[in-house]
């Protein structure tokens, strides 16, 4: 019972880790990634789907992304969901290739998008507390039910409290490397 509580709060803290990194990588960081169009959705024939499903991305170089839709009449749609997402960049089309450009980071934007990886950081840590109560209240619920001794209680909530900790460390290390990759020019 015990370790089942503990193999679930350690794989939803990996989950929340994995989540994070997922979520950081759209942030743009002046160098050309194709994660930052891999969450667009085109209209293809009535239906949303993914930008990968309709088109080729490559990093053609360090500030550039070559998008090459599968059909000719996509063309237009891809350039669309380009022009409509959050990202803040202009697609220049030539026939039936479409070039993103990607500027550089001015310093105050660096600033601003440091603050929101820490923002990011800070909700990740707070999924890992959640993950440490909810695991907590198991093991005190199994304590009520005399399952457990209050020994076995107060080494699971350690254990936990270990899990919770080396987690934690993750989501620092993991924000400091993308802040870093923020701020090199």
């Amino acid at each position: 019972m015990l370790s089942e509580i503990k193999k679930d709060a350690q794989t939803r803290m990996s989950k929340s880790i994995e989540a994070l990194r997922h979520d950081l990588t759209k942030l743009r960081t002046g160098r050309a990634t194709t994660a930052l169009v891999d969450h667009l959705k085109v209209n293809y024939y009535g239906s949303e789907m993914p930008l990968t499903q309709v088109a080729s991305v490559t990093v053609s170089d360090a500030r550039s992304l070559t998008i090459t839709p599968w059909e000719k009449q996509m063309v237009s749609a891809v350039e669309k969901a380009i022009l409509a997402s959050d990202l803040g960049l202009t697609p220049n089309t030539a026939g039936t290739v479409i070039r993103i450009n990607i500027p550089a980071l001015t310093e105050e934007r660096r600033r601003e998008l440091s603050k929101h990886v820490h923002g990011e950081g800070e909700d990740a840590k707070i999924a890992v507390r959640n993950i440490r109560r909810d695991a907590n209240q198991q093991v005190k619920d199994l304590l009520k039910e005399k399952a457990i001794t209050e020994d076995e209680e107060r080494q699971a909530q350690d254990d936990i409290q270990k899990l919770t900790d080396r987690a934690i460390k993750d989501v620092d290390e993991v924000v400091k490397a993308k802040e870093q990759e923020l701020m090199s020019v």
